[in-house]
């Protein structure tokens, strides 16, 4: 990760992503599923964002709505000055070529019929970049750089471990040169052993070509040991966002509070000595979500002004910013307990 991150590459304004459904059996009623809520943060170049939460929570939504995959339903995309959430679908080819996506299942997202060497160069076709030895080049020193070799390119994904077939998909998003990168659960699919592999290589190819990432996924240890600001998301809605650092030593949030208890350490005694915050229930239905703070109905903290009023997502120190009407009490308690 680089040092300098002063300049924002990515700034999104209260993004909304919303599904209409029809209701009934003729479809005359429509009904809408906010998956992403009025989300807003900024991501600055050559960082690593993180964005994390439970299934459903909206944070795939929020990175497939960013590069585009889905349009948006409100708010602004704004990357290097530009209004993505407006380009027209001729104008998108660009942009996508500065903005590329690793998906979460490495299977399902590469072409079972193309091989390896035409998976990786298709990129290159569809933007023009290179022809002949030229493209033949680039798609060896893609392999290679990646783990792979010259000799896979003639090879199917089926002939490959799910952790090659990842870094097939990471070779193909490099194939464009972009400068921005999302990482939609890149290793949830993977066996434990080859996950650290896989956030190691993205790491030293972050250093080698200056990218910058959004990371997306549901282990908060992980998300922490790879990024530098992190953006938790509940049920559609942001409700903190912070350092690395400081998001783990001082969470404001509760939701954020109990993510952190329920990630194991090795040490079988401290283990042991943790208090466990325990989410009760599941996530409400974003077809009906609850009234107020959308977490309230599994917050320990609840209180009556919680189902009457929506909290502000407010900066309560710098660089660290939280949706809680409660947030001040909640931390000194904690402290108190230290």
């Amino acid at each position: 990760m680089l040092e300098e991150k002063d300049e924002v590459i990515l700034e999104v304004k209260e993004l909304k992503k919303y599904f209409h459904l029809k209701k009934g059996f003729f479809g005359g009623d429509r009904q809408d599923v906010k998956a992403v809520d009025n989300v807003s943060f900024q991501i600055k170049k050559g960082e690593t964002f993180g964005l994390v939460g439970e299934s459903g929570c909206g944070k795939s939504t929020t990175g497939r709505t960013l590069i585009r995959l889905y349009d948006v339903t409100g708010g602004e995309v704004i990357f290097k000055g530009r209004n993505v959430s407006r380009l027209k679908e001729k104008e998108l080819g660009s942009f996508r070529k500065e903005m590329q996506m690793i998906f979460q299942d490495p299977y399902a997202s590469l072409n079972t019929r193309m091989t390896v060497g035409d998976i990786i160069g298709e990129p290159l076709d569809i933007h023009g970049l290179a022809k002949g030895d030229e493209r033949q080049a680039r798609i060896y020193e893609l392999l290679e750089r990646v783990g792979l070799s010259k000799d896979h390119a003639g090879r199917y994904p089926h002939e490959f471990s799910g952790g090659q077939r990842q870094r097939i998909g990471i070779a193909r998003a490099l194939a464009v040169k972009p400068e921005f990168i999302i990482c939609d659960e890149p290793i949830s699919a993977l066996d434990v052993s080859i996950q650290a592999q896989v956030i190691n290589m993205l790491e030293d190819l972050q250093k080698e070509f200056g990218l910058t990432y959004l990371f997306i996924a549901h282990d908060l240890s992980m998300v922490k040991h790879i990024s530098d600001r992190i953006g938790v998301m509940y049920l559609g809605k942001m409700v903190e966002l912070a350092s690395s650092d400081a998001l783990h030593d001082a969470p404001m949030h509760p939701y954020t509070q109990a993510l952190l208890t329920s990630i194991p350490i090795p040490d079988p005694d401290i283990n042991a000595s943790i208090e466990r915050e325990i989410l009760e229930g599941d996530v409400p239905s974003p077809l009906n979500p609850p009234s107020g703070c959308r977490f309230r109905t599994r917050c320990k903290y609840v209180k009556d002004l919680c189902s009457k009023e929506e909290p502000a997502f407010r900066e309560l120190r710098e660089g660290h910013s939280v949706a809680c009407h409660f947030a001040e009490d909640i931390e000194k308690s904690l402290r108190n307990k230290k």
